[in-house]
């Protein structure tokens, strides 16, 4: 199953999974769509951080930036950043190149902690070039672009 055939919504009980990130990131869209998560228990969903103002009041009141990071929500349990593509690996199907490549890169945690600071530093590059705005759900001052 690829996460380009499950509805994006917001997450809304506590067995589904929520992978939370930024729609805006042309980057962090083909990354999340490209993906491959193995059938299990529960439900896999994308959320649009910019639309489900819930799902932000708890990643905010945890104190995680998603100008930042993305996050993964699974049974009650968050990962961010590099412990969200991290875990993203462990989970993901073998069935596609592309997710073969994710899992053998980032099924290493150490990777996945070297890699994601550089990764986050071309996104945010990248939506400074394309000028976007942050989503800034931590309420930081003069912190509203990229």
């Amino acid at each position: 199953m690829t996460t380009a055939d499950i509805p994006a919504e917001t997450v809304t009980s506590d067995d589904e999974w929520g992978l939370v990130y930024d729609w805006q990131c042309p980057a962090c869209n083909l990354y999340c769509h490209l993906l491959c998560i193995r059938e299990a228990g529960g439900q896999f969903r994308l959320v649009n951080a910019r639309d489900n103002p819930e799902v932000m009041k708890e990643i905010t009141a945890r104190g995680l930036d998603i100008d930042q990071g993305m996050i993964l929500k699974m049974n009650d349990q968050f990962y961010y950043g590099a412990a969200a593509i991290h875990k993203l690996a462990l989970i993901g199907s073998p069935s596609t190149v592309f997710n073969r490549f994710n899992i053998w890169i980032f099924r290493s945690r150490r990777r996945a902690e070297l890699l994601y600071p550089g990764l986050r530093a071309c996104r945010n590059f990248l939506l400074k070039l394309l000028r976007r705005t942050k989503i800034n759900n931590l309420g930081l001052p003069d912190n509203e672009r990229f």
